[in-house]
């Protein structure tokens, strides 16, 4: 059976505890009329681009749009710094680079996962700040009693995750046939090395 949450005020709600504060929702960091300025700002200024993957012998393409840059980068999105005083807000944390994921409808979502923990600091969160429309995220624990849990990510809200929750929990946005609008995550992350693909960190691309 699956737990389902939905977040009526402003407080944070813990929804997995370990030794690393677990993965808590924070609802309305961010008001409502800030929420979508930000995301028509992002959605009008970052140079989005989808990628395709091979599965099964075949590239499939990403149902979503994406960019990402570091958080040093001098010609990072201009809403960047303010979108991170935000977050450490509720998650402080010494974070070096952001993933943009733009999800256009219903149709675009991303699998179960965990986010690939030899690229990241030890015992550092993960940050989702959710702009636009909101979604439902899936989180699954990886071994048996897997007790799925759906969380509605409202507009100005932001999910932090411990690193070591990667490694007991898979975490997805599923696809939808409800009408909903455009969303756009920002999801702030301390890299203890450079990703093996530089293409994918926003090197030399154009955000302005």
């Amino acid at each position: 059976m699956q737990t389902q949450l939905s977040m009526l005020d402003d407080q944070p709600v813990p929804l997995l505890r370990d030794a690393e504060g677990g993965i808590v929702y924070w609802p309305g960091v961010l008001g409502l009329a800030m929420a979508q300025s930000w995301f028509g700002q992002l959605l009008s200024s970052i140079a989005w681009h989808g990628q395709q993957r091979w599965m099964y012998e075949r590239a499939v393409t990403v149902p979503r749009l994406m960019a990402s840059a570091r958080l040093d980068d001098p010609v990072r999105p201009a809403l960047l710094d303010a979108a991170l005083a935000a977050v450490r807000g509720v998650a402080p944390a010494p974070y070096t680079h952001a993933g943009f994921n733009l999800y256009r409808d219903g149709s675009d979502s991303v699998a179960p996962h965990n986010d690939r923990t030899a690229d990241l600091a030890p015992g550092q969160p993960i940050a989702i700040l959710s702009l636009g429309a909101a979604r439902e995220m899936l989180i699954r624990a990886k071994a048996p009693p897997h007790r799925p849990l759906r969380v509605r990510l409202e507009p100005g809200s932001v999910l932090v995750m411990s690193h070591a929750s990667q490694f007991t929990h898979d975490h997805g946005i599923p696809k939808t046939a409800q009408a909903v609008g455009s969303r756009i995550s920002l999801a702030f992350r301390v890299r203890r090395r450079a990703p093996r693909d530089a293409a994918n960190d926003g090197v030399g691309q154009k955000w302005l």
